[in-house]
């Protein structure tokens, strides 16, 4: 009998459905999610890779599969595709909502269903087709910021996600039947997953404070040192006497205060002394190169130092080129995770609440997503050269399809009508 019961956990460091499984404070539950939005929407170098990443995707395809090769099969994954380009929201950008877990470690969504009656003004009914079929309304993002804590059970499952959004900041429970939720990487079970961006969290926190102190640098030695001097026996350092306080503060003032800009001035009362001194040497770091090495830094926590060529004295052409497709094989594996949640919960919950009309599939369909980078042309002629001479394959029709969707060529004329092959493939009869 104690083989179907469940004795251990999972060890999650977790209170009050609040993670602490991340040892530095500063990138803990809200102030985490402020960290990683300020580093995503205020660093180049991180923009630049986000941004890689938001378009490679965006240029990907999407198709479904049928879980058989029955009519009821195809009839299956018809309907999933009709239903993921029958929301309030395009695909594309749905899946650019869900890309946010690479910034944040996590993403959730709400599956929201309609009823497809048709073009009606009620959005619950609003559809391309009047099949009466429950379809798919939107799936949007529940933001992160909006987390208020996880709700979990006695055994570690979990039950919802406990939200508190603006403009009300209502508690909002979400059941994890209505929820999908996608993650870079699960350990012990945590749902927050882990930020993309988390190994480069160091080097961006040096970078930014060496950047801070190059401006400040850079100011002060444009304008110089600003020195203000008090006339001859005026003693501003006397702290009990009020005017001589009031004096060093005023004049800490006009020193503070001085920039180089169109409105630079200074008014001095008479017996001052106003001077501004330069700085006489270099300094002994090269800013510019310390930068550097933390973008290159950050760049290579996620594969995309492939961006840095080219702005650097270093790197070659094959070296760019084996990296980004590095880079390509990791983003294809984020969208294999995306494709999984999707075919483990969305479309079998999607399928299942119109079961009668899907009783006779064999499996439930599932959803693909096609190359992140196109082939390179010429390696693919080349190696479908070597393979024919070898006699390892023959061409044929599925062989020129691949080849002419690889190259971004048309795709084969229908000369019979009704499906036929070209005349060079079709027997003619001599009248």
């Amino acid at each position: 009998m104690g083989y179907m019961k469940e004795f251990g956990r999972a060890g999650q460091k977790r209170t009050g459905g609040i993670f602490y499984e991340e040892f530095l404070p500063e990138l803990q539950g809200k102030k985490g999610i402020e960290t990683y939005r300020e580093m995503a929407d205020n660093d180049d170098v991180v923009g630049a890779i986000l941004f890689a990443v938001d378009m490679l995707i965006r240029g990907c395809s999407w198709d479904t599969q049928p879980g058989g090769n029955t009519p009821a099969d195809e009839e299956a994954a018809d309907f999933v595709w009709q239903c993921m380009n029958d929301m309030t929201e395009t695909w594309i950008d749905t899946i650019s909502e869900i890309l946010s877990m690479l910034t944040y470690g996590w993403s959730a969504h709400e599956i929201v269903y309609k009823r497809r009656m048709g073009r009606k003004k009620d959005i619950r009914l609003n559809s391309k087709y009047n099949d009466g079929r429950i379809g798919w309304q939107k799936l949007p993002i529940r933001s992160q910021e909006t987390l208020y804590r996880w709700e979990y059970d006695d055994n570690d499952n979990l039950l919802g996600l406990t939200q508190m959004p603006p403009p009300k900041f209502d508690l909002i429970t979400i059941p994890a039947n209505k929820l999908l939720l996608f993650r870079t990487k699960s350990s012990k079970g945590n749902p927050e997953g882990r930020s993309i961006l988390r190994n480069s969290y160091r080097s961006w926190y040096f970078k930014k404070r060496i950047q801070e102190i190059e401006g400040i640098g850079i100011e002060r030695d444009l304008a110089g040192l600003p020195v203000m001097t008090a006339p001859e026996g005026v003693d501003i350092w006397d702290s009990d006497d009020k005017n001589m306080v009031s004096a060093r503060r005023e004049a800490e003032r006009y020193v503070k205060s001085i920039r180089r800009d169109s409105l630079e001035g200074v008014v001095k009362p008479e017996g001052w002394k106003l001077e501004l001194l330069t700085s006489g040497g270099k300094r002994n770091f090269d800013t510019n190169a310390i930068i550097e090495r933390y973008d290159t830094r950050i760049a290579m926590t996620v594969l995309a130092d492939f961006i840095m060529l080219g702005h650097q004295s270093t790197g070659t052409y094959n070296l760019g080129s084996d990296k980004s497709q590095m880079f390509s094989v990791a983003i294809g594996a984020y969208l294999d995770m995306i494709a999984e949640v999707f075919n483990n919960k969305a479309i079998p919950d999607l399928i299942d609440m119109n079961g009668e009309a899907f009783k006779d599939i064999t499996d439930y369909p599932t959803i693909i997503h096609g190359e992140i980078e196109n082939r390179n042309i010429s390696e693919l002629g080349d190696f479908i050269q070597k393979v024919s001479s070898a006699g390892f394959i023959s061409p044929d029709e599925q062989l020129e399809d691949y080849l002419r969707d690889a190259a971004k060529l048309p795709e084969r004329a229908d000369y019979s009508g009704n499906g036929g092959t070209s005349p060079e493939k079709s027997e003619f009869k001599e009248e």
